[in-house]
């Protein structure tokens, strides 16, 4: 071959060299730039999904916080309702008027009702709260029930409307704040220790005032169970047999 021929088959086999270069480099640009397309739509689905179930997330809690606040809202209006129809009987038969038991049955039942739906959700503090104003409310029950029976009525009736507006209505007032604590409406002075602190104190008076009508009564009040509200924690009916 002459030398003609030899750079005539250089120039075109660098040409051809050139193109498969050219052609190799294009498909793998190509090729990178669908991978990182790949990758950027990949990471883009992820952050849908986690906003998506952040979003769910939300939801459910705010869900949750509603379906708490309607037991909260009912819970304290079966309360007061309970409570006051009861104040209302002490006062009707201090005047000797007939009491309007369907009104207070139907506030107990109320009460029953709504207590009952609170137990499966509500946390154990709000719980403890309920619990023990189940307790007290009962004891009211009793106490109206027992006035037209009673040895003192002078004493029986100061001691029944000191219960329902004292004792009874400070109890009202705590399971109302405990609800606002828990929601974070209303934070207690001295968080959880504040709560249980106004707890305690209900506590010692519905002890003092269920010791009293014992001593006054006999055995024959004192064996009957004090908890005639409707469903009871395992603390309600160790009370109740003690």
């Amino acid at each position: 071959m002459s030398a003609s021929d030899w750079t005539t088959l250089a120039v075109a086999l660098v040409g051809v060299g050139g193109t498969l270069c050219a052609t190799l480099l294009t498909q793998r640009a190509h090729g990178a730039e669908v991978a990182e397309q790949n990758r950027r739509a990949e990471r883009e689905r992820a952050e849908d999904q986690r906003r998506r179930d952040t979003e769910r997330e939300a939801e459910q809690r705010e869900r949750a916080l509603q379906m708490k606040r309607e037991i909260y809202a009912a819970l304290n209006a079966a309360a007061r309702a309970y409570r006051v129809a009861a104040r209302d009987a002490v006062l009707a038969l201090e005047r000797g008027e007939s009491v309007d038991s369907a009104r207070l049955d139907g506030a107990r039942d109320e009460w029953n009702d709504q207590y009952a739906q609170a137990q499966m959700v509500i946390p154990k503090l709000v719980l403890d709260i309920a619990s023990e104003l189940n307790a007290a409310l009962g004891l009211g029950y009793r106490i109206v029930k027992d006035l037209p029976g009673s040895p003192d009525p002078e004493v029986a009736y100061d001691r029944a409307k000191n219960w329902f507006d004292d004792s009874l209505s400070d109890g009202v007032y705590l399971l109302r704040l405990a609800f606002r604590h828990d929601l974070g409406v209303q934070i207690v002075d001295e968080g959880l220790k504040g709560l249980r602190g106004k707890l305690a104190e209900l506590d010692a008076a519905y002890s003092r005032v269920s010791g009293e009508l014992s001593r006054e009564h006999g055995s024959a009040w004192s064996s009957l169970p004090v908890q005639v509200n409707g469903p009871t924690t395992v603390e309600e009916t160790e009370r109740a047999g003690s």
